[in-house]
């Protein structure tokens, strides 16, 4: 384990900068914590975590996939990427990280997405484990540790100093390409604020909330349940919830006519839209109860069905916290897993 003082952050930063793009959380601009390319005197948000997740450098928002440029009859099929930088995401949480194992199971599999490949090869995740959780927060019902953040790079921040461990290849290189202003350290503090904040962590609201009733094979159970209707029936169908989500993975792929060609980019959409996944035959899901309840079917039951048992949510709360009408997976998670809980 190494160790660098708070007072020295800056000079890490600019340090990692020299050879990498480098992203922190910060309140710049904005003054809600999001992601942003790190320059000189940009400080680092304290906020428990992002409005939105890390998942955008991953997954974009909005993304090129191929331009067809005509001339006449003749058509040029241009492929518009370009190597992707080597960049560090710093400051990453440990519901975040989680998230990006989740993806890697859809989009890293047969047939590769090259585009998410691209970036995840070159991408350096240093997480920041948690010492003030919020009551919005669940991510140990998924078996995640805040405390004990995994990344290529795990970091802990205490009052004076931040301390490193590299759990893999590309974060023993990052490691060592700051060694220069670290120190060595025993865990002593490391393991202080552990257990500082697993204290608070079994005080939350939902630190009681587990996955026992949920999982693969539970489609007959819930598919029909008569407990939908009531759960949607406030649903605005805004797709809040799916945008802030750092598992969500829909998206659609369109077309635009620039006038001399076609550039056909793909761009995140909702299993909460109206339209989502509508073909000339229609759309399959006709009400928002049906919509309603492919998106927490899918987080419960689907997935960890095709995914050895592996849950599409990770706890962030950013749910919780959006949601217009204070909808979300936990409400879901009691309402029809009550006869479990009892």
């Amino acid at each position: 384990m190494y160790r660098i003082p708070r007072e020295n952050l800056d000079q890490l930063f600019a340090l990692v900068a020299g050879s990498k793009t480098l992203y922190i959380p910060t309140d710049a601009t904005t003054g809600i914590a999001q992601f942003k390319k790190w320059e000189e005197g940009m400080k680092m948000s304290d906020k428990l975590k992002t409005s939105r997740s890390a998942k955008d450098f991953f997954f974009p928002q909005t993304e090129d996939l191929v331009k067809f440029k005509t001339v006449g009859k003749a058509i040029d099929i241009i492929d518009p990427r370009e190597e992707t930088e080597d960049f560090v995401i710093f400051g990453v949480r440990a519901c975040d990280a989680r998230s990006f194992e989740i993806l890697d199971r859809v989009f890293l599999v047969d047939p590769v997405d090259t585009y998410y490949k691209n970036r995840r090869e070159h991408g350096v995740v240093v997480t920041l484990a948690c010492s003030r959780p919020s009551e919005s927060c669940f991510c140990q019902t998924f078996g995640i540790d805040p405390t004990n953040p995994a990344g290529d790079v795990s970091a802990w921040m205490t009052d004076d100093s931040v301390y490193f461990s590299a759990n893999t290849e590309k974060g023993e290189t990052f490691v060592s390409s700051v060694k220069e202003l670290l120190s060595d350290a025993d865990d002593k503090a490391v393991e202080e604020q552990k257990a500082a904040t697993k204290e608070i962590l079994g005080k939350l609201p939902f630190a009681n909330l587990d996955t026992n009733a949920f999982g693969g094979g539970k489609t007959e159970k819930y598919f029909n349940s008569p407990e939908w209707a009531a759960l949607c029936e406030a649903c605005l169908g805004c797709g809040t919830c799916t945008f802030v989500c750092p598992t969500c993975q829909c998206y659609d792929v369109r077309d635009y006519d620039t006038g001399h060609g076609v550039n056909r980019f793909r761009c995140w959409d909702s299993c909460m839209y109206s339209d989502f996944t509508k073909m000339a035959h229609g759309n399959p899901r006709l009400s928002q109860k049906e919509r309603f309840r492919q998106r927490f079917m899918h987080k419960l039951v689907y997935y960890p069905e095709n995914n050895d048992g592996v849950f599409s949510c990770v706890g962030c709360g950013r749910c919780l916290a959006k949601c217009p009408i204070s909808m979300n997976i936990v409400k879901v998670m009691k309402t029809l897993g009550k006869e479990e809980q009892k």
